[in-house]
């Protein structure tokens, strides 16, 4: 009879579980808001970009309500990690170190990554070219890790909480670069009043050591039913071409790639 018991509780408490890990009916995303065309933060503090839209679609998809949470990017794993939101989505590269700290979806985009610096600069992209030369990233990020690993002894690497801290000491001449993606470059400088005094200089970088597999939603390891349930979202949203319609939006190329 005990064991009997025994055995009835523990299937209601693995039932139960299960019901209780798919009962998603609000999903809040952690968002940046400095990272155009992605996300950006307008006057009145609300968010708006590529990573914005895809959210409230996923959220529509899913049938869930979508809450929307900004949050600076040195502390946007952390804050996931402490239940600040559910998900991440912020152009977050999806990379073998941060999968030890969360899991991700299937990518939903994927863009090279570039160099960006004033028309005339004339780098030089080897060790010995780049010695001394200082170049911008946003800290804590893949394209940080990147020149640490492969110009650190170099290349003065100069860290920013946001791209725009970035792009403005490019235009006052503190720094010859900027490294980021190629789209954010583009949107941020090119696109930008005085954008025909700067261009993309250097390799395009794609390499998944560094720059992984593409943009993914970051989530945490234990809410495996929310990434599956966004998977599916993410392929659904595609094969409707909804996905496409948003991405067209704010990219004239295919922004999820092959």
């Amino acid at each position: 009879m005990k064991k009997w018991l025994l055995m009835v509780a523990v299937v209601t408490t693995a039932v139960s579980g299960l019901a209780q890990a798919k009962e998603w009916k609000t999903v809040r995303f952690g968002i940046e808001g400095a990272y155009p065309p992605f996300s950006w933060t307008e006057a009145d503090g609300s968010l708006r970009g590529f990573d914005v839209d895809m959210a409230n679609a996923l959220c529509q998809e899913m049938q869930v309500k979508c809450h929307i949470v900004p949050q600076d990017w040195d502390g946007i794993i952390p804050s996931l990690l402490a239940r600040k939101y559910d998900a991440i989505i912020a152009a977050m590269s999806i990379t073998e170190e941060r999968k030890k700290r969360v899991d991700f979806t299937n990518k939903y985009a994927l863009i090279p990554n570039k160099f960006i610096a004033k028309k005339g600069a004339e780098l030089d992209f080897s060790q010995e070219g780049l010695k001394e030369v200082k170049i911008g990233v946003q800290r804590a990020t893949t394209h940080d890790k990147y020149l640490t690993d492969n110009y650190g002894k170099s290349v003065n690497i100069v860290r920013y909480g946001s791209f725009d801290e970035a792009y403005l000491d490019l235009a006052n001449g503190r720094i010859s670069a900027v490294l980021g993606d190629a789209s954010a470059l583009e949107e941020g400088v090119l696109n930008k009043v005085g954008g025909e005094a700067y261009e993309f200089v250097g390799p395009s970088l794609t390499d998944p050591q560094w720059f992984g597999e593409g943009f993914g939603i970051a989530v945490r390891k234990q809410d495996k039913e929310l990434t599956a349930q966004l998977n599916k979202a993410i392929a659904s949203l595609r094969a409707k071409g909804i996905y496409q319609e948003i991405a067209a939006k704010y990219f004239n190329y295919d922004v999820y790639g092959d």
